[in-house]
């Protein structure tokens, strides 16, 4: 799959998206809520965008929380990832594969409601598998998947909602343990419809 970033009408006939959520510096490098440890998941993203990348009928999409100063979402996480930061940019060792696919930025969790995304979804007509991967765990991957699958569901679409294991990471703290509350997000995706692929290392 090759692309101009942006470009919809260069994706319209794929049959599967790989969608990348949230892997910006602002919760991977710098921030109040970013957390290092995530990058324990960026070479297997790079073995997935890889293989997208040679793939005729895989379209690449990148998701980045991108908010305004007053952003209302700030009452919940505090600021972050503010419109025009460096904390809105996608790390550095994911950037060459954002230009090969269309980004789209999102003011919620919930990349459904990312500008342009839902009706961009639309335009996918031969879409038949969705991948997600990124962070948090179970917060906007949970999200984001759980609202993929209500969407098709609610169309009437064939499409399969997937995310990688091994793929998605959420930050540690005391009482938050990453690996444990990222299994109990993958367990809630699952009792939603959605298909877990591949094993956490």
């Amino acid at each position: 799959m090759k692309t101009i970033n942006n470009d919809i009408e260069k994706l319209r006939g794929v049959r599967e998206l790989l969608i990348t959520i949230d892997m910006v510096n602002g919760f991977v490098k710098e921030g109040k809520l970013a957390a290092p440890s995530i990058m324990r998941i960026v070479p297997r993203q790079i073995e997935l965008l890889e293989e997208a990348s040679k793939d005729d009928k895989t379209g690449i999409v990148f998701v980045r929380d991108s908010h305004p100063i007053d952003a209302v979402e700030f009452k919940t996480y505090g600021p972050h990832c503010i419109k025009g930061t460096k904390e809105t940019e996608v790390i550095d060792e994911l950037k060459k594969y954002e230009k090969m696919g269309i980004t789209y930025f999102k003011n919620s969790t919930n990349l459904m409601y990312a500008t342009f995304f839902y009706e961009d979804l639309i335009k996918f007509y031969k879409l038949e598998r969705i991948r997600l991967m990124g962070c948090l765990s179970e917060v906007c991957v949970e999200n984001g998947a759980i609202g993929l699958r209500t969407f098709f569901d609610q169309t009437n679409r064939d499409v399969e909602v997937c995310v990688h294991e091994d793929a998605i990471d959420t930050f540690d703290a005391p009482l938050h343990n990453a690996d444990k509350v990222t299994n109990d997000a993958l367990n809630m995706m699952q009792a939603n419809g959605i298909k877990v692929l591949g094993k956490r290392r």
